[in-house]
């Protein structure tokens, strides 16, 4: 993925045509190219999966499922209602959770062009929930997610999902960048940021599965952090107050971050 690029991913196609496979997602969200990339790497995974290496699909599902259930807690259990997802691609959570809860307020935010092919998506697509909208925002701009959330109640609360973004980005860009988020969120009675995050693991299974991505991707996937307790750091110098890393029960190669202000 460049620096603020237009330009959909494959593993934005491929990660929706996923979701579509498993049940999470309406079939308005699924592309063409989508459908290739899962038939085309189908042979691979499977010859991975048959050795006890990771899939591609396996490690998307358990960290989407565990955002999804982390969530599901700060809504149901903590009461906060409002959502900005950053770089929502082609996930289709919002579409899910507004349905699901019909008082939630989710927004989905994403440059123009993503934005714009995700409002079309949604008009094909069985009805979202009454909260639910798309916004255009530049997740690189210094100011353009302060603008976004002013116009949300901080009573409510507020919950920042990134999901597939961050290790597309160098260490000082994601540090800047947790920065603003965790600025954004202190301006709310309850914040929470969730997020997935490649570790900087000498496991060779994990690097290796890594370097396959980056190729996948057509871009570098960086590894920014040596360890649970360096990225811990690094969020509480950006400004959260906690961080906790949670390690999906499936698959060693993400964690999966929930930091509060």
């Amino acid at each position: 993925m460049a620096r603020r690029s237009e330009t959909i991913s494959p593993t934005a196609h491929y990660t929706g045509y996923v979701w579509v496979r498993h049940g999470l997602s309406d079939p308005a969200f699924a592309t063409g190219e989508g459908r290739v990339l899962h038939r085309l790497l189908r042979p691979l995974m499977a010859v991975s999966g048959a050795v006890g290496g990771p899939t591609l699909e396996g490690f998307l599902l358990a960290r989407h499922r565990l955002i999804d259930d982390l969530l599901t807690d700060a809504i149901e259990r903590h009461g906060i209602t409002q959502v900005v997802e950053v770089a929502a691609g082609l996930s289709a959570r919002g579409w899910r959770f507004t349905r699901r809860h019909p008082a939630l307020t989710y927004v989905e935010a994403d440059l123009p062009g993503m934005a714009e092919r995700k409002r079309r998506t949604l008009r094909r697509a069985s009805p979202a929930g009454p909260g639910h909208r798309v916004a255009e925002l530049d997740v690189l701009d210094e100011t353009a997610l302060d603008r976004l959330v002013a116009g949300l109640d901080p009573a409510p609360g507020l919950v920042i999902v990134t999901e597939g973004l961050v290790n597309y980005f160098d260490e000082a860009t994601v540090r800047a960048m947790w920065s603003r988020f965790a600025r954004a969120l202190r301006r709310f009675e309850r914040g929470r940021y969730l997020s997935d995050l490649h570790l900087a693991t000498a496991d060779f299974a994990v690097r290796a599965f890594v370097q396959a991505l980056s190729a996948f991707v057509r871009g570098r996937v960086h590894l920014h952090f040596a360890d649970e307790t360096a990225a811990r750091e690094a969020l509480l110098t950006a400004g959260f107050g906690r961080a906790v890393l949670h390690l999906p029960a499936s698959t060693g190669l993400v964690r999966v971050v929930e930091a509060a202000p």
